[in-house]
C-alpha cells in the first residue's frame, strides 16, 4: 500500500498537537481553505508515492516522539492508508492526532460508504475537524488556526456516540483567552 505525501515526516513538532510529535503531511485536499498555510498540498497528483513500509520504518527509528500527527492536506482523503500507519503508530506506543476540514459529523456520514474512515477514527485518540476559517483565526486557540476548529476526544466520542470534546482546549469565550494568556507569563 502506498501513500501520496507532501514532504518527509517531521519530527520534534511541539504546535501540531500535545507533547513532542512527528507530522505525517499527506497530499491532496479538497476543501481550498482561503488563508490554508499549506495549499502547497491540495493537488492530489503532486507529492510523491511513498510505501506505507519506509513510513514503518521511519517510525521505528524515532526517539523522544510522544505521538504522530498527521496533517496535510487532508488526510482523511487517504484513510486506509493511514489508517494502516496510525495501527502501526499505536503499537509502538505513540498517540494519534489528525487534522481534517471534515466535520466529526461529515465523517460520521462518510464512513457508511467508506469503511476505512471509520478504521481510521478508531485508530485516532485526537481529532481537530472543521476547515480553516480565516474570519476565525487566532493565534490564542491551542493546536488549530481558527477557532471553529474542535479537538475532539476521538475515543470517548466513538464509544458515547457523541461529540466528547477535550475540556483543555474549550475556548468559552474572548475574555477566558485573555485571563489565561495573563497568567501564563507569570
Amino acid at each position: 500500500m502506498k501513500i501520496r505525501l507532501a514532504a518527509d515526516l517531521q519530527s520534534d513538532s511541539i504546535v501540531d498537537g500535545e507533547g513532542i510529535r512527528t507530522v505525517i503531511w499527506t497530499q491532496g485536499c479538497p476543501h481550498h481553505c482561503k488563508g490554508c498555510h499549506n495549499s502547497e498540498t491540495w493537488d492530489f497528483d503532486d507529492g510523491a508515492l511513498i510505501d506505507i513500509t519506509e513510513i514503518e520504518e521511519k517510525i521505528d527509528n524515532l526517539k523522544a516522539q510522544d505521538g504522530i500527527t498527521f496533517s496535510g492536506g487532508d488526510p482523511m482523503c487517504q484513510p486506509e492508508a493511514c489508517s494502516m500507519i496510525a495501527k502501526y503508530a499505536k503499537k509502538k506506543n505513540l498517540n494519534i492526532w489528525c487534522y481534517t476540514g471534515y466535520t466529526y459529523e461529515q465523517l460520521m456520514i462518510l464512513s457508511k460508504s467508506n469503511n476505512n474512515i471509520m478504521e481510521f477514527l478508531k485508530n485516532i485518540d485526537v481529532l481537530v475537524d472543521g476547515k480553516f476559517e480565516i474570519e476565525l483565526k487566532s493565534d490564542k486557540a491551542l493546536f488549530r488556526g481558527s477557532t471553529n476548529q474542535r479537538i475532539i476526544d476521538v475515543q470517548k466520542s466513538l464509544y458515547n456516540n457523541e461529540i466528547c470534546l477535550i475540556d483543555k482546549y474549550i475556548i468559552k469565550d474572548e475574555t477566558e483567552i485573555l485571563n489565561r494568556d495573563k497568567y501564563m507569563y507569570i
